[in-house]
């Protein structure tokens, strides 16, 4: 992992009050450390969960020769003749869970079912819609069949010692199917990171209080829970904490011993209020402050420790991010999501982007990496348009109601008229 100097030491290459979002994004990974504690859960209870180890597969899938389709079953040296259309006798029948045990001719055939194994000396299947049955004789062309059509071979799908899951996947609906096709119940899966959160500030106000003059509801504790609730983490809501020294310090302290990651909104830019940024030079380690981000400029990273001072206690992940609603949730999908995957032991990707056109001018001033709100939509070549939400202000968090996706903005990028190419990331799946 990356040390607190060597971070240091990145961060003094650029101004320090503004870090390059993919410089930001590479020292937090770099600071990820997975749990480690592994529980073992019925398939009932895994769904979502990050797996802890390789599955190998007991069984072959299928444990036997089956056939795909409905149809009869014969051997293919009956279609070495010349002749176009051949005649069978039908010797017997097999079903799924009911195989057929006894010997058949080369001129016999039997009459099977999806999923049916394999009749002894079968290897072919010919269709039911394409034979015509008289009595236990049927006929069919052989001009389209080959050797081996429509035969499922054992161990097809997975043969047995195969690995069926690989270590750090989050499990699929699928997988528990599949699990359950090898006849496994349980699986080892890492435990939920445990992910504290508060919101700061004297102004905020939480559901069902009076406003009084001057002060809003707390939005971003809502977004926080359903944010970390989404990646199925263990959110842990400790509520708003005013602009006291000692109420923000215990909450920290508190939040470190409880937690694997600690994140709090407000309280991280450079006014006289801003005790957040005070405070966390008395309880931890500081990586970076700022980013050269839109929205999201102010975003502190690094660690604190239960105990009141480095070392001290139990260390936990700290993100402190900006106050403004949609700047929460524009630094917690670029910045922290993919932290906290990665500390929950999953293997990750970078969400997918795709190419869209503009439909109206887009401002922008290079330095810096936007996430601006749009909405997309493919026309009917399939072309992708994108068209920002109108003002994109980081405390219009309606706008992250009406868009479907972040039009992103390189850090060196400039003005974009109407027509031009532009990355966008799609909400779905995402968010």
């Amino acid at each position: 992992m990356t040390t607190l100097n060597e971070t240091s030491s990145c961060v003094a290459q650029y101004d320090a009050q503004a870090l390059p979002v993919s410089a930001a994004q590479a020292i937090v990974r770099e600071w990820a450390t997975p749990v480690t504690t592994i529980e073992r859960v019925p398939l009932h209870d895994a769904l979502n969960r990050v797996l802890a180890q390789d599955i190998v597969s007991p069984i072959a899938v299928p444990a036997h020769d089956n056939s795909a389709m409905d149809g009869y079953a014969f051997s293919s040296a009956a279609l070495g003749g010349v002749a176009s259309e051949i005649a069978l006798s039908v010797a017997g029948k097999a079903l799924a869970g009911h195989p057929f045990t006894g010997e058949i001719a080369a001129t016999q055939c039997v009459r099977v079912m999806t999923g049916a194994t394999m009749p002894p000396g079968c290897d072919t299947v010919v269709p039911q819609e394409n034979v015509a049955r008289d009595d236990d004789t049927i006929r069919f062309s052989t001009l389209t069949l080959k050797a081996g059509a429509n035969r499922r071979l054992a161990g097809e799908d997975l043969a047995r010692g195969a690995v069926a899951l690989k270590a750090g996947r989050i499990v699929r609906a699928s997988d528990l199917g599949l699990l359950a096709s090898l006849g496994i119940g349980e699986m080892p899966v890492r435990r939920r990171l445990r992910v504290a959160f508060f919101s700061t500030g004297d102004e905020l106000r939480s559901i069902g209080q009076p406003l009084d003059a001057g002060c809003v509801y707390d939005s971003n504790r809502y977004t926080l829970f359903a944010m970390l609730k989404r990646l199925h983490l263990d959110p842990i809501d400790l509520g708003v904490i005013r602009d006291e020294p000692a109420a923000l310090e215990d909450a920290l302290r508190t939040a470190a011993a409880s937690a694997d990651v600690v994140i709090t909104s407000g309280g991280v830019s450079v006014g006289e209020a801003d005790l957040t940024r005070q405070m966390l030079r008395v309880l931890g380690d500081v990586a970076f402050w700022s980013l050269a981000m839109r929205p999201g400029r102010p975003l502190a990273f690094g660690r604190i420790w239960s105990g009141g001072k480095p070392g001290v206690g139990e260390p936990a992940i700290f993100f402190g991010l900006p106050g403004n609603p949609v700047a929460v949730m524009a630094t917690f999908y670029q910045i922290v999501r993919e932290v906290l995957l990665l500390m929950s032991g999953a293997n990750v990707t970078a969400p997918a982007q795709v190419r869209a056109a503009c439909r109206q001018p887009i401002r922008k001033r290079p330095g810096r990496t936007e996430f601006q709100r749009g909405v997309a939509e493919r026309d009917a070549q399939g072309e992708w348009h994108v068209t920002p939400t109108g003002s994109q202000g980081s405390g219009v968090l309606s706008s992250m109601s009406e868009a479907n996706c972040f039009i992103v903005l390189a850090h060196e990028q400039a003005d974009l008229d109407p027509g031009d190419a532009v990355d966008i990331m799609l909400f779905d799946g995402l968010i």
